[in-house]
């Protein structure tokens, strides 16, 4: 692996889970109750578990092209949020939670393995590297709306403390 190729995917890895520019993703959610995950905010359009089940969606179909796959593109993007606003049990909630960390651990690795500027075949114009990228800055983008919620509802910071405070 090139001394570049390394290095874009240590920003990679910084990026993908959290580090200088926000809390790390797996300090942010942990601690959410399913309570906490349903409720909706006035003038919000979702809510915590909405926004998370969205961000897995995109990240697993992100992580398909990784994989080797081609995944089926949704009709439109409405169709990558679900109705339910609520995790029906706590079991589902830690399942949504698991799943979502489960796959920053998978891009995680891809980073630090991957010749990120190699093509994907199923995916012209777009590079391993990039989509590593788009990963990284859709979590990001949503999960500055979870801790926006968290803070609106009383919940923040997580245990251990939040930042920025």
């Amino acid at each position: 692996m090139s001394e570049s190729n390394s290095a874009f995917g240590q920003a990679l890895v910084k990026s993908l889970i959290g580090e200088r520019g926000h809390i790390p993703i797996a300090r942010a959610l942990p601690d959410i109750t399913p309570e906490l995950a349903g409720q909706r905010t006035e003038g919000i359009p979702y809510s915590i578990y909405q926004l998370m089940k969205h961000m897995s969606y995109w990240q697993d179909f992100m992580l398909t092209f990784l994989e080797g796959g081609k995944p089926q593109a949704p009709g439109s993007v409405m169709d990558s949020w679900p109705e339910e606003e609520a995790p029906g049990d706590e079991a589902e909630w830690q399942d949504t939670v698991r799943h979502l960390l489960q796959g920053v651990e998978k891009a995680v690795d891809f980073a630090r393995t991957a010749q990120l500027d190699e093509p994907l075949p199923g995916f012209p114009g777009e590079t391993k590297g990039g989509i590593l990228r788009n990963i990284a800055s859709h979590n990001s983008y949503h999960l500055g709306e979870i801790v926006l919620l968290r803070r609106l509802h009383g919940a923040w910071p997580p245990p251990g403390g939040g930042y920025p405070a």
